[in-house]
């Protein structure tokens, strides 16, 4: 049995680099061997994507991208197509999951330094990524035609209209029409059924490009430099052990209880008090009728805090626009912002760690400050923290260079 094992093995190695392609990523690829539970988020970024591509195929089966149509369709997966409640409340839960582990994945990156040499790479192509979930989240957004799902996208489209001279054309190249309609959802759902497959094919090149210049760790220690040859191989970095089995078994744990706290979300708790799924979006979209209150869905409510944040400039609300995608764009550069001579938070002194801890807490408060509804109160208060948001990034060739930091050790701790 072994002998015919290997021999199907030798027949497929011959015309595909399965063998290889194994040692390459899993067996034979040496991670640090001090990386803790923030190493869970990447492997669990990778499990709701396909969550959510097996999901939205399922649910692309029974739905109508049809002005007429759409609502009903979501209504009938949900009360008449077979586990359709299930498959429905998947793709809605699964939505707002994929954020949180990126958020926090993101977040494990500004503790680990992992934007740093040799990671820019890297790490661009992770902000390409959040960009590309961002686009495709929006484009969802208006598929189930209910009211926050109408209005929510008739206000980012509107957007469009705040560029200067091309606004006008833009939005009405964005929509299709000259208002929200049959054309804009059909477009909408056209991109948001491709891009799942473009942002696969982006997070293998970020594997691949992950497993070119090895995985960082909490230490901020290349394990590639250190001393080699342990009880692997001769070629493997001392402080570095094989992927599989220590890592696919330790990733295995985090899927346990990620799905353990998924599985109560979308049983128990499926729109979150109206966080995941907004009330009125189970009201099918009136043109005639605006909600007292509109807003994104929770992950997009950072950077719409900041737009309202911003006041209009002559009647134009684009001052706000170039706000919001600076925030987000910003990220691009951060490599080349941090001056400390040291990666990890571990060894980062006192200034930075209070940089970090105040830009955190200025991303949620502006999140929960997005999901208000608009006083005099939450727009200064969005003015702070955006403030305090863009602070970490500017401030960071300052703050960085000064802050005293803690020696390196010469091998990663345990």
């Amino acid at each position: 049995m072994s002998a015919e094992k290997n021999a199907n093995a030798s027949w497929i190695d011959k015309r595909f680099p399965l063998t290889e392609t194994w040692k390459a990523h899993l067996a034979e690829y040496y991670a640090p061997k001090n990386l803790n539970f923030w190493s869970f988020f990447g492997s669990l970024a990778i499990l709701t994507l396909v969550i959510q591509i097996v999901t939205g195929i399922w649910l692309a089966m029974n739905y109508k991208p049809d002005a007429a149509l759409a609502f009903a369709s979501v209504e009938y997966i949900m009360r008449d197509v077979d586990w359709g409640w299930l498959i429905r409340y998947m793709h809605s839960t699964g939505a707002s999951m994929f954020f949180i582990v990126i958020y926090l994945h993101m977040f494990r990156a500004l503790l680990w330094g992992s934007y740093r040499k040799p990671r820019e790479l890297l790490w661009i192509l992770g902000v390409v990524i959040y960009l590309a979930m961002m686009a495709t989240a929006f484009f969802g957004y208006l598929l189930p035609w209910g009211q926050m799902s109408y209005w929510g996208a008739q206000v980012i489209v509107n957007l469009f209209a705040a560029v200067p001279v091309v606004g006008d054309d833009l939005s009405v190249w964005v929509r299709g029409d000259y208002v929200i309609s049959d054309v804009t959802l059909n477009r909408f759902f056209a991109f948001h059924f491709l891009l799942p497959f473009v942002l696969a094919a982006l997070v293998f090149i970020h594997i691949v490009a992950l497993h070119h210049v090895g995985s960082n760790n909490p230490d901020g220690i290349e394990i590639k430099d250190g001393p080699k040859g342990n009880r692997w191989s001769d070629k493997a970095p001392a402080d570095g052990i094989p992927f599989h089995p220590y890592y696919t078994v330790k990733d295995l744990m985090g899927v346990v209880v990620f799905l353990a706290f998924f599985s109560w979300v979308m049983f128990y708790a499926p729109t979150m008090g109206g966080i995941f799924l907004e009330a009125p979006n189970f009201q099918p979209a009136n043109p005639m009728l605006t909600p007292p209150h509109i807003a994104p869905v929770w992950y997009f409510t950072p950077y719409y805090a900041m737009l309202r944040a911003v006041p209009p400039l002559w009647g134009s609300q684009f001052p706000g626009v170039v706000v919001m995608f600076g925030a987000i764009l910003i990220f691009f550069v951060l490599p080349w912002l941090d001056r400390s001579p040291v990666k990890s938070i571990r060894y980062k002194g006192p200034i930075f760690k209070v940089a970090l801890a105040i830009f955190a807490v200025s991303f949620v408060v502006l999140a929960w400050l997005g999901m208000q509804p608009a006083s005099d109160l939450s727009t200064l208060l969005s003015q702070i923290f955006t403030v305090l948001y863009f602070a970490f990034f500017l401030l960071m060739p300052i703050y960085s260079s000064l802050d005293k930091t803690k020696p390196v050790p010469e091998r990663v701790t345990a």
